[in-house]
């Protein structure tokens, strides 16, 4: 029998050795190639003029790779590389800590669960869902005092820990990138022998080269890899968990420009995962520049502006909700964004108040804009025959049974025309304008009827110039504004001099660059163009130039268009415009035309919780222009929410426009004589006291 049995042994052997012999030899031998995407830098950020906005600086930075390193030895490597840097815990949650003290007390952590537990929860469970259910018990039974015997240095390695274990084998992980010290950076290098799959290397961080300003539209990057909203998402683009992506704004909508192109490495593993051969396949390349069409001497400038105004007007009286201001310059030719400035008011929590850059708010809050918007009501009843070029109404108040008189701003404007119902901001010519489009009859002390489709025939004709609708800006997260519901006939005249619906200031400034350019809505967009990287100090060729985009043509006669353009450069040359004190009283060569806004409004900002049921009634200044007037290469729009109560008055709206539009010519003045100096925004601040400004 023994012989037998050896006997089929040896054949079994030799049948083995001689049929599936190179079948097994070739298993053995088998490799298995892995490809890893190691990031490059991302792209660059760069205002019209070439200056850098936003840049890479390189930095310290000490990795972790995973070359199939068990539990335990990942455990070591950490406790001897907290030994030799700082490592912030700030992240660790609980249930790291749990996990933690699972593995460090394994004998006590069993004892959590008994034999007679297990063996009650093996006639339900078995295999991975009964050493989940297992694993459950012991997290859950772990008490807080056996977790406050973690160790400072217990948290330092858990959070290394933490990081060795949280990607990909064979894919670098960041262990700690910022405030790498270069005695951490030293000590470190000098030991990788000692901390296998431990490597210092040198990453980037973002740099902005002007500090806050225009921060808040730049965006910002993701610091601790793919955000876990939309893991899926860039996973699915061939990112890594521990990629860097944009977080918000340019950043965000630019991002698959601005990531750049990985390096790709091959490592060529053996069965049981040990590196046989690490290969180079494709060399990175950092990310694609984007060329603003912001103006960085410029948008210092209006900045500067801004903030100075605001907190002029907020030292007058009744401005005690005043905390913010937007201004928003655009080329109406083609739509690009010079300056994109906001500020803001904020109390900190030791009720110290600093200012703030809300540049988003331009898009991202909308308000009531007052007298502004009535170039297109104008257009408006022109399109639906509700007047016609020269119509004339006397202003009157309106008096309709059972409301309080709606009227201008000031009794005795007499007999208007529709340019010089512009000029002085009539509310009654619009009123009757709006009369007119709903097919009601105005009789003075009764009741007045309007067809409600007028309301939608005046929306669909301001979305024509941008007004309540989304402008098209290349950023995330723009509002289209709040529409009013009511349908009662008073807030169809309230509509029509801005007073029911809300818009924001980009919307305003896509609204006036219509007019301006004579009919096409063009959309605005903040980046210029889009460049190869190339070295250091150099601008790289164009791959891809934003062309203006005409996103509509506003209907329309021109000579109609015309006549709204004559009614705003009546507005701020002609005495007796709300805005003439401020532009054509003082001889301004640049030939500008705008106009005024001023809206009754209700507050709804950050302290409206202190006012119970009723919001208290604001006043909110707007302004809207162009210049030169005969051929315009700037637009203007200025909003200044809640900007005061009551009697009390302030012309920061007008104020601001002056001195933005003054630093526009200005500059461009210095460029041409090649003398430009960033530092001209302080132009003539002296308060106006000549004609009021409309008061709607």
């Amino acid at each position: 029998m023994v012989f037998i049995l050896f006997s089929v042994l040896i054949l079994r052997l030799g049948f083995v050795q001689i049929v599936y012999g190179d079948d097994y030899r070739r298993e053995i031998e088998r490799t298995e190639d892995i490809t890893v995407n190691n990031p490059v830098p991302r792209g660059k950020m760069l205002d019209r003029t070439g200056k850098v906005i936003v840049d890479n600086i390189p930095q310290n930075a000490i990795t972790f790779t995973n070359r199939g390193a068990k539990q335990a030895d990942m455990i070591e490597v950490a406790k001897k590389l907290a030994v030799l840097i700082e490592k912030d815990t700030s992240k660790v949650q609980e249930r790291d800590k749990k996990d933690y003290w699972i593995l460090e007390n394994a004998e006590r952590a069993d004892a959590k669960v008994s034999d007679e537990e297990i063996k009650k929860l093996k006639e339900t469970l078995e295999g991975k869902e009964l050493d989940k259910k297992i694993y459950q018990l012991k997290l859950d039974r772990i008490t807080e005092e056996e977790l406050n015997e973690l160790t400072a240095f217990d948290l330092e390695v858990l959070a290394i820990y933490r990081d060795f274990s949280s990607g990909y084998a064979l894919t670098p992980q960041m262990v700690k990138n910022k405030g790498v010290t270069d005695e951490e950076f030293a000590v470190v290098s000098e030991n990788l022998q000692l901390l296998p799959g431990v490597d210092t290397t040198t990453d980037w961080e973002r740099y902005y080269a002007f500090g806050d300003t225009l921060k808040s539209v730049l965006g910002s990057v993701s610091d601790d890899g793919l955000p876990a909203e939309q893991l899926d998402y860039y996973l699915a683009r061939d990112y890594s968990r521990n990629d860097r992506v944009g977080k918000s704004q340019i950043e965000l909508q630019y991002e698959d420009v601005l990531h750049g192109q990985k390096a790709k490495v091959k490592n060529v593993t053996d069965k049981a995962g040990n590196v046989l051969e690490t290969i180079p396949i494709s060399e990175g390349k950092r990310g694609k520049d984007l060329v603003l069409s912001i103006d960085m001497d410029l948008q210092t400038a209006v900045d500067k502006i801004v903030e100075e105004e605001l907190l002029a007007a907020k030292k007058k009286a009744g401005t005690t909700l005043l905390d913010r201001s937007y201004v928003v310059l655009m080329d109406p030719r083609t739509g690009e964004i010079l300056s994109m400035s906001g500020k803001r008011i904020v109390k900190k929590e030791n009720g110290e108040r600093v200012v703030m850059d809300d540049a988003l708010g331009n898009i991202q809050t909308t308000y009531n804009v007052g007298s502004t918007v009535k170039g297109a009501t104008i257009m408006t009843g022109f399109n639906t025959g509700a007047i016609k070029p020269g119509t004339m109404f006397y202003d009157t108040p309106v008096r309709i049974k059972g409301t309080p008189p709606k009227k201008s701003w000031k009794a005795g404007l007499g007999t208007m025309s529709d340019i010089t119902a512009l000029k002085f901001s009539s509310n009654v010519y619009m009123f009757q304008t709006a009369i007119n489009i709903g097919g009601g009859t105005y009789i003075p002390d009764h009741s007045l009827r309007l067809d409600p489709k007028g309301f939608s025939t005046i929306r669909d004709s301001f979305a024509q110039y941008g007004l309540g609708v989304k402008t098209g800006i290349d950023l995330p997260n723009e509002q289209s504004g709040f529409k009013g519901n009511g349908t009662k006939p008073g807030f169809m005249l309230d509509l029509v001099i801005g007073q029911y619906d809300t818009y924001s200031n980009m919307q305003l400034a896509q609204y006036v660059s219509t007019i301006a350019n004579g009919g096409n809505r063009m959309e605005p967009h903040i980046v210029k163009e889009i460049r190869e990287p190339l070295m250091d100090g150099e601008i790289g060729p164009i791959i891809e130039e934003i062309e203006p985009k005409v996103l509509n043509r506003v209907e329309g006669k021109e000579e109609w268009l015309n006549r709204v353009k004559e009614g705003f450069k009546k507005v701020t040359l002609e005495p007796g415009g709300t805005a003439y004190s401020s532009f054509g009283a003082k001889g301004k060569d640049y030939k500008p035309a705008g106009k005024t806004g001023t809206a009754e409004a209700f507050y709804d900002g950050p302290e409206r919780s202190k006012y119970g049921k009723e919001p208290p009634e604001v006043i909110n200044l707007s302004y809207v222009g162009y210049a030169p007037y005969d051929n315009p290469e700037v637009a203007i729009a200025v909003l200044v929410p809640w900007a005061y109560q009551g009697s009390h008055s302030h012309y920061a709206n007008r104020n601001i426009a002056e001195r933005v539009l003054d630093t526009y010519f200005e500059l461009k003045k210095q460029r041409q004589s090649g003398t430009a100096n960033t530092d001209n925004s302080t132009q003539d601040q002296n308060e106006t006291d000549g004609e009021k400004t409309d008061q709607e």
